[in-house]
């Protein structure tokens, strides 16, 4: 979601380039070259401000969560329920929001560099790339999960547990 907000907003200084003014016309040039430097900068400071807003306001509420464990009685180990817990949580994401987000426009970025750089004649973005790959994981995931499932239901044929290859018929010695 960060990626579309900030390629969103990326249309913005396009507007720029139909006034009259010769400043503002040759700074929304500027911004509106996909291979230059400030389209580039200006791209991933939008991915990290985005990413930030997403996560903190829309898809992780620490509060929420801190309540949420308080009320079904679970608990980070060595961390008092409530308050503490969510100030905890805020500590944790706001670590891993910084990797997560230079991660994010890095993998964005990249893509619109090399094209830049060695003129590659097709267009394959960075959020093409993400997608790419959580397809392929999911759908290596799957794979996996049915290989174990017809894995497992071998070992219950093998197995010979009672409702599957034993006859109900037979009963062994009765106790009077």
């Amino acid at each position: 979601m960060p990626i579309i907000f900030a390629q969103a907003l990326m249309f913005v200084p396009g507007l720029l380039t139909k006034s009259d003014n010769s400043i503002i016309n040759s700074i929304g040039i500027e911004f509106t070259n996909m291979f230059g430097l400030w389209y580039n900068v200006l791209f991933g400071v939008l991915i990290i401000i985005f990413s930030y807003f997403y996560t903190a306001n829309v898809s992780f509420k620490t509060d929420d969560v801190a309540d949420n464990l308080k009320k079904q009685n679970g608990f980070v180990p060595g961390i008092r329920p409530g308050a503490k817990t969510a100030e905890y949580l805020e500590y944790v994401v706001s670590r891993l929001l910084v990797l997560g987000a230079a991660y994010l426009a890095l993998v964005c970025l990249l893509p619109e560099i090399l094209r830049g750089q060695f003129s590659i004649p097709f267009y394959f973005g960075g959020t093409s790339v993400l997608i790419v790959v959580s397809v392929t994981m999911d759908t290596i995931q799957q794979v996996q999960s049915h290989l174990l499932a017809h894995q497992y239901e071998g070992l219950i044929q093998k197995s010979q547990l009672r409702g599957k290859g034993k006859k109900r018929g037979s009963k062994g010695v009765t106790r009077k």
